[in-house]
């Protein structure tokens, strides 16, 4: 008898991202001869040195069976597996909750298994704040630890509610595509990478479930002073209250359709961006005019994050009023944005640079 259908999706949902992981890793010139004990398919190309991947697990659910997955698959490949939890500091005893976090990881198998404490800002808000802190925290690890990949246990719930709260911002394109099923850390293009994507939070519960995993429900998941909580515990069962049954599959469908469209201009823009630099580098105005408003606005949003304004901190608005720099010159005087940065139109050029 086979595993819980649960505990099956999620294996294989990680198997899957395994096998990516060691594609990208693999030399091309000979295959690795797994180590005495693996059971890494015959002629399965991997690195010399196995590859380590990391788990960011907070003690949730869906972490949880997340790191389940990976330790019990890892091994099938000859890939070693470790787990890291953050500790945000922000609720009491949650230095304890850390370390039992790091103690189920370690009896899963998982070695390193370790817990990085951050402190917690105040930029963006709490919840984009804690995210920063965390992200840095597991690009620190990964570096420490010279791992090829981690994997978060975002859902096909999560992904919903993340479209949801690019619509209610009135983002573009690309806030409506979600969260990307591979992505990029500090220093690293294809750190990131996001398993459960198409699977749901009941799914990763159950699994826990029948596993008997200990899970953590983080208080703040349920608090409705955050905007994400209200969401999912009011925003999405109004909707499909009114919609039908349906609505989280509809709206992760329509980020992956996002997602293609917003590649496909990123890669025009980037194209495009060479032509409409002068020799000294600077934008043209006029150049920048006669591009679709969509590939513009992507040279634009480019520039100023290259000049040092925070991604996360920079929203449409910001490059809607460096747009009519160019579609409504009027003489108008510079435009602050984040991170110090400025954008003023000089010449006929357009000047993006910290200010």
């Amino acid at each position: 008898m086979g595993p819980h259908p649960a505990v099956a999706a999620i294996r294989l949902a990680v198997r899957r991202v395994l096998h990516d992981v060691l594609t990208d890793h693999a030399p091309e010139q000979s295959p690795y001869e797994p180590a005495p004990g693996s059971r890494a398919p015959s002629g399965t190309r991997v690195p010399a040195t196995p590859p380590l991947v990391l788990v960011a697990c907070s003690g949730g659910a869906d972490s949880m069976a997340l790191a389940s997955a990976l330790a019990f698959e890892a091994p099938k490949l000859g890939i070693r597996a470790g787990g890291i939890t953050v500790d945000h500091g922000l609720q009491p005893g949650s230095d304890l909750r850390a370390g039992e976090v790091v103690l189920r990881l370690t009896e899963l198998g998982l070695r390193p298994a370790e817990s990085v404490t951050v402190t917690v800002g105040r930029e963006g808000g709490p919840e984009a704040a804690a995210r920063d802190a965390r992200y840095a925290a597991l690009d620190g690890a990964a570096e420490r630890h010279g791992a090829a990949a981690v994997l978060l246990g975002h859902t096909r719930d999560d992904q919903a509610e993340t479209v949801l709260l690019g619509l209610a911002r009135g983002s573009g394109i690309r806030s409506l595509s979600g969260m990307a099923a591979v992505s990029g850390g500090a220093g690293a293009a294809r750190r990131y990478r996001r398993p459960f994507l198409h699977l749901d939070r009941q799914t990763a519960r159950k699994a826990c479930m029948v596993q008997s995993l200990p899970v953590w429900d983080d208080p703040h998941n349920a608090d409705p002073a955050y905007t994400r909580s209200r969401l999912r515990h009011e925003g999405l069962p109004a909707l499909e209250k009114a919609l039908g049954k349906g609505v989280v599959e509809a709206l992760a469908r329509t980020a992956q359709l996002s997602r293609d469209d917003a590649d496909a201009l990123d890669a025009w823009a980037g194209q495009a961006e060479a032509t409409v630099r002068d020799a000294a580098g600077l934008l043209e105005c006029a150049k920048l005019h006669a591009l679709p408003p969509a590939v513009r606005r992507r040279i634009l949003r480019r520039a100023a994050i290259d000049a040092g304004a925070p991604a996360g901190s920079l929203f449409a608005r910001h490059i809607e009023e460096v747009d009519r720099l160019i579609t409504g010159w009027r003489g108008q005087g510079a435009i602050n944005l984040p991170g110090k940065v400025v954008a003023q139109r000089q010449g006929g050029r357009l000047v993006i640079r910290q200010g």
